[in-house]
């Protein structure tokens, strides 16, 4: 029997008993996803798209998956609820924080055990994930920007210290004005990233202070904090200044604990 009536067949067979075909199926099957995917969604019209389309897929782990089963991927969500894969995104990073679902190499994104202490109390356990996600993107940013800051100072160029010294400049007279310098910040780092001559680490960064994003905004909300970092990056810059490798390392470290101790209130 040819391949491709086999794959109609089971397609019917699919549809008549209203079977999602979400998991665990043959390649053969892959072409009938996106049609039964739109039966099980609407398309989402809402201001914040990603709580809408994070409603959705919630909906359809509590109706029809279980723990173990991968999610479809971003690009048939994104086709079923007719919006754009950084939603997709958003919403699977909102349900991860809640527990609902967890990301695994190589494996896409996979259900996990619902305990009914996430259900009864999902904030308190999206609160408890989202401090355990911070404290570990916040370890890895230990990992990482100090050697950057190291391998900079070694290679930085006149011009791009005097970039930083204009971004610094400019958190500087916002912050004089009551403005927000989370920009400035943010550029400050790409900045190092790029003197350490190794432009990849910029992406590895942008994911980082992405991810990053709510915590840092409400951290530099809070009294002293924006005047903190500003002190925090100009002591860096003054390591990178002197070529001083071993300073401006030891100084970006102590920065992005300063920064940890305020995100975590440890």
């Amino acid at each position: 029997m040819p391949a491709g009536f086999q794959s109609k067949k089971y397609c019917e067979v699919l549809d008549k008993r209203c079977i999602l075909p979400l998991v665990h199926l043959p390649d053969h099957l892959e072409s009938c996803l996106s049609l039964n995917l739109k039966s099980d969604f609407e398309t989402v019209r809402r201001d914040k798209v990603y709580e809408g389309v994070a409603k959705q897929i919630e909906r359809l782990i509590l109706k029809k998956l279980q723990p173990g089963d991968k999610l479809p991927s971003e690009r048939d969500l994104a086709v079923s609820l007719g919006v754009s894969r950084s939603s997709i995104r958003d919403a699977i990073r909102s349900l991860e924080l809640t527990g609902m679902v967890e990301p695994r190499q190589g494996a896409g994104t996979i259900v996990r055990q619902i305990s009914s202490d996430s259900l009864v109390n999902p904030l308190a356990n999206a609160r408890k994930r989202k401090e355990e996600l911070v404290g570990e993107l916040l370890d890895f940013r230990k990992m990482l920007e100090p050697a950057l800051a190291f391998r900079a100072a070694t290679r930085v160029s006149p011009e791009e210290l005097a970039e930083m010294e204009e971004i610094l400049s400019r958190q500087d007279q916002k912050l004089a004005n009551g403005e927000s310098t989370i920009a400035e910040d943010t550029e400050f780092h790409y900045a190092i990233a790029l003197a350490s001559g190794n432009s990849v680490v910029r992406k590895v960064l942008d994911t980082l202070m992405d991810l990053l994003r709510d915590s840092r905004e409400r951290s530099l909300q809070v009294d002293g904090r924006p005047q903190k970092s500003l002190a925090g990056h100009r002591k860096i810059l003054a390591a990178l200044n002197r070529h001083d490798a071993e300073a401006a390392k030891l100084a970006m470290r102590r920065h992005i604990e300063d920064v940890e101790k305020m995100l975590l209130r440890k």
